[in-house]
């Protein structure tokens, strides 16, 4: 029986990097899952893809921003599977830009995404939870959440805000059986990486690599399963040593 055994997940961003390496393993470990992803092409081809391997899927197109988007996550949940347990809340995007040429709708769309939008899908899962007498909420932050990086001023201040956000959940309902950490991943391989960043990237990662989406769904799977059961208010860096430094 597998850790996540009948157990609904929903995962946001969950069709392309990260959230699809999870929602791999979390189906291996028994669970079924709900899959929020902007990408409506990405995402009837993935959950066909998950369904073809004896995975249980259902895709919504989502934007995380939007009240009614998120309520829609929900109700499909809820409406496909009966129950919500997991919410791997990991849609988000990256800003790069010298804080002097940054414009301020630069500055919101990005802390509407990477900030507002976790708050939103949290607080709805929260909703869920306190009727079924709890649940597991991992947000996606960054490394970048603990340290400064120049040109990311609107990324790492909202990546900041999710693993405080994580904790102030954690500590309100830590009475009420939901637990809410955040995951902090480092520099990780992706397809669009060019050939310099790469190398940049690997010479600034004290490990001399670049991490992988498989990687970091492991680390997903232990705070989303029992295995972290005594965890909540905190988060964990995978990040090859670079905070460290």
């Amino acid at each position: 029986m597998g850790k996540l055994q009948d157990k609904v997940a929903v995962i946001t961003g969950g069709v392309s990097g990260i959230g699809a390496a999870t929602a791999r393993l979390f189906a291996a470990e028994g669970a079924k899952l709900v899959l929020a992803d902007f990408n409506e092409e990405k995402g009837a081809s993935f959950k066909a893809e998950l369904e073809s391997e004896g995975a249980e899927a259902v895709f919504v197109k989502a934007d995380v921003t939007n009240e009614a988007d998120v309520k829609n996550i929900y109700d499909t949940a809820l409406s496909t599977f009966g129950k919500v347990d997991i919410l791997f809340n990991n849609a988000g995007i990256g800003s790069v830009k010298p804080t002097e040429e940054l414009t301020y709708a630069e500055w919101r769309k990005t802390v509407e995404v990477d900030l507002d939008g976790v708050f939103l899908v949290a607080q709805a899962a929260i909703k869920e939870f306190l009727k079924s007498g709890g649940g597991v909420i991992v947000n996606t932050a960054s490394m970048y959440g603990w340290v400064g990086s120049p040109g990311s001023a609107a990324y790492n201040a909202a990546k900041a805000g999710v693993i405080n956000l994580s904790r102030s959940l954690g500590l309100e309902f830590a009475e009420r059986n939901i637990r809410v950490n955040a995951l902090c991943p480092g520099f990780i391989e992706t397809p669009i990486l060019g050939e310099t960043d790469r190398k940049f990237l690997t010479n600034a990662t004290p490990m001399k690599r670049l991490g992988k989406s498989e990687e970091i769904a492991k680390a997903v799977l232990f705070m989303a399963s029992d295995d972290s059961s005594f965890m909540t208010g905190n988060s964990i860096i995978v990040d090859g040593g670079y905070t460290a430094q």
